[in-house]
């Protein structure tokens, strides 16, 4: 038996995800995705429904697993449902990023970018953040670090190491084994500490190098109908399986947070853990990606605004446990209750994702900032060899 500390007083990680905002620029924002509401690229390429399929069904996932925490210490369903999602949510969002990352490099409009569509945001939310919880949780005497990434602000600090870190990994032979080498290291690495959540920026880190190493045909694959069958009892076997772990294993695990010193195991856990989960996470993905739809949805377009959904969401997953929601209204933990929070979340974050919430909060997330950098030569270079329109 696997036991760690008490489950209740974990901090919950997440999501999720910074991985393609919306914006009119070309791609390279965050995840390199295409801008929202233009279906093109700064290439003139049409967007691929198939990701923003993925990253909208992602952060539901990411909501969801929010909502049923306070209720894993009375339902070993919702542990095990959150034991599952949890799985392969965040390595879904961290490959999909790692994709999109192919083509950066350090040339100037790139790293402005990376400056103003994840450090920049990652500040904001952290002072917001920060203000939040002296507020709703009645604790004025809690201090802002930058160092110290709170609730879900670790996401970006992550992307943007794992960003910057892209021109390595595009020139080592080998460099899957290598991030995997590294995961393994800062499972049994007690000393790297919590400044900019190091742990999880090198315990992730194997899932965007996996990403960076993917091509478009290894998403085709994904298309076989067979996966798709297979995927059924596959993820039925998680579930089965995670049901028998609820009571036996902490789902700390899941959050790649801490060494297994900080978690009270065994040294030798922490190379066995680390691959056993990256293989499952990485099975429950193409599982997961497998039922992405190709086709654009009535929700492709929101797939655009999932940082929104995940940064503002958060807002309300914390607020929950502060104004102790979970505790006044027993009702929540009964069937019907579960069902309603579950609901609840995919709704909120729905309305989270859509253009009115990306146009009101864009200044925050995507400021273009032009004030801040000097002028490129190459840049206008670039423009001026450019052929005119018409």
């Amino acid at each position: 038996m696997i036991t760690l500390r008490p489950h209740g007083n974990q901090r919950s990680p997440l999501p999720s995800a910074r991985d393609s905002p919306p914006s009119d620029r070309p791609p390279a924002t965050a995840s390199g995705s295409a801008p929202s509401g233009t279906g093109r690229t700064g290439q003139d390429k049409p967007r691929d429904p198939f990701f923003d399929n993925a990253k909208y069904l992602a952060i539901v996932l990411v909501a969801m697993g929010h909502s049923w925490e306070p209720l894993t210490d009375h339902s070993r369903t919702a542990e095990a449902l959150y034991m599952t999602v949890y799985c392969f949510h965040m390595p879904a969002f961290i490959l999909i990023s790692g994709y999109f990352s192919r083509g950066f490099d350090m040339r100037p409009d790139r790293l402005r970018r990376l400056i103003t569509g994840v450090a920049v945001p990652y500040v904001v939310f952290e002072v917001a953040y920060t203000l939040f919880k002296r507020w709703a949780d009645d604790d004025p005497t809690y201090e802002f670090s930058l160092l110290d990434p709170w609730y879900l602000t670790w996401f970006l600090v992550a992307l943007f190491v794992w960003r910057l870190t892209t021109p390595i990994w595009k020139l080592v032979r080998w460099p899957v084994p290598l991030a995997l080498v590294i995961s393994v290291l800062a499972s049994v690495s007690p000393d790297i500490g919590d400044d900019l959540d190091l742990q999880r920026v090198l315990q992730f880190l194997p899932f965007f190098v996996l990403g960076l190493s993917m091509k478009p045909e290894h998403f085709q694959r994904l298309r076989r109908r067979e996966l798709r069958v297979l995927s059924v009892p596959v993820f039925a076997g998680a579930l089965a399986f995670a049901y028998w772990a609820a009571p036996r294993m902490n789902s700390a695990w899941f959050y790649h947070r801490d060494s297994v010193q900080e978690l009270g195991a065994p040294p030798w856990t922490g190379p066995v853990m680390t691959l056993a989960l990256f293989g499952c996470s990485a099975l429950l993905v193409a599982c997961f990606l497998s039922w992405v739809p190709r086709r654009a949805m009535w929700f492709t377009a929101l797939g655009a605004g999932t940082l929104y959904g995940y940064l503002l969401h958060g807002f309300l997953a914390k607020g929950s446990r502060f104004w102790g929601w979970f505790d006044t209204y027993s009702w929540l933990h009964t069937p019907l209750g579960e069902i309603a929070v579950t609901v609840i979340a995919a709704v909120v974050v729905t309305v989270l994702c859509t253009p009115p919430v990306q146009r009101m909060f864009r200044w925050a997330m995507e400021p273009r900032m032009a004030w801040a950098f000097r002028g490129d030569p190459a840049e206008r270079k670039r423009r001026q060899a450019a052929p005119k329109p018409g």
